[in-house]
C-alpha cells in the first residue's frame, strides 16, 4: 500500500455537509455540533489552495474591518477549510458558560474568527500591512516576501498536533536523546537467543544430544 493511501486512512472521515468550527473534527465539541443525520446550510467558501495559504499560526496581523479595524495582534488559530484566522484579543464577544436555572454561569470573552480577507500580514520593518506573495530564494527555499519593502517573513514554527513545536522542545531528564535513539547496539548474529545469553553469562555447554535415526 503507498503512503499516501496510508495516510488518507488515518484522517478522520467527514459526514457529508460537515460544517468546520473552531474545534478539531475529533473533539467531542465537533461532534455535538454536528450530529449524524443532521442536515445544515451549506457554506460557501473561496477555494484557496494549500500551497497558495500564507497566514499561520503565530504571525502578527492587522485586522483591516470590523470594530477592531487597525488594531494589529497574533494570529492563535487557522481554520483552512473555512478561511478563518482567530486574532489574540481582538473581535472578541462576551457570552455566559456553565449556565443553568440554579446559576447563573460565568461570563467571559472569546474571540471571534475573522475572514482571511478582513485582516493583512503585518510588514516588520514598518509594522504596517502588506500584500505578500511566495517566492524561491537563490538556494531554492520557498519564503513569503513583502510586496512592499521585499523583505522575507518568514513562517514561524509550527506545532505538531499534539501542540508540540519541535524547533522549541527542551528535552526533560526523562526523554531520550536524538544520539541514543539513532545509536547502532545490534549487532547481527548467526547464534540464537539463547546461545548469546550463554554466551554473555559464560556459561558453556557440555552435554551433547543424544543421536537419533529417522528409519
Amino acid at each position: 500500500m503507498r503512503l499516501s493511501a496510508l495516510l488518507n486512512a488515518a484522517r478522520p472521515r467527514l459526514p457529508p455537509g460537515y460544517r468546520h468550527g473552531l474545534w478539531p473534527p475529533d473533539s467531542m465539541a465537533a461532534r455535538l455540533r454536528n450530529p449524524p443525520g443532521q442536515r445544515r446550510r451549506k457554506v460557501f467558501v473561496e477555494p484557496i489552495a494549500k500551497d497558495d495559504w500564507k497566514v499561520f499560526k503565530g504571525d502578527t496581523v492587522q485586522v483591516l474591518a470590523g470594530k477592531d479595524a487597525g488594531k494589529q495582534g497574533m494570529v492563535t488559530q487557522v481554520v483552512q477549510a473555512r478561511n478563518w484566522v482567530v486574532v489574540e484579543g481582538l473581535n472578541t464577544h462576551y457570552r455566559y458558560v456553565n449556565r443553568t436555572a440554579k446559576y447563573s454561569g460565568t461570563y467571559i470573552a472569546s474571540e471571534a474568527p475573522l475572514l482571511l480577507s478582513q485582516i493583512s500580514l503585518v510588514d516588520p520593518e514598518d509594522r504596517k500591512p502588506t500584500e505578500v506573495e511566495w517566492r524561491y530564494t537563490e538556494e531554492g527555499e520557498r519564503v513569503r516576501v513583502s510586496l512592499r519593502s521585499g523583505r522575507i517573513l518568514p513562517v514561524p514554527p509550527q506545532p505538531h498536533k499534539d501542540g508540540i513545536v519541535p524547533e522549541q522542545w527542551i528535552d526533560g531528564p526523562k526523554d531520550t536523546s536524538k544520539e541514543d535513539a539513532l545509536a547502532k547496539t545490534y549487532r547481527p548474529s548467526l547464534k540464537t537467543f539463547e546461545e548469546e545469553i550463554m554466551d554473555a553469562m559464560g556459561i558453556v555447554e557440555t552435554r551433547r544430544a543424544k543421536k537419533s535415526y529417522w528409519y
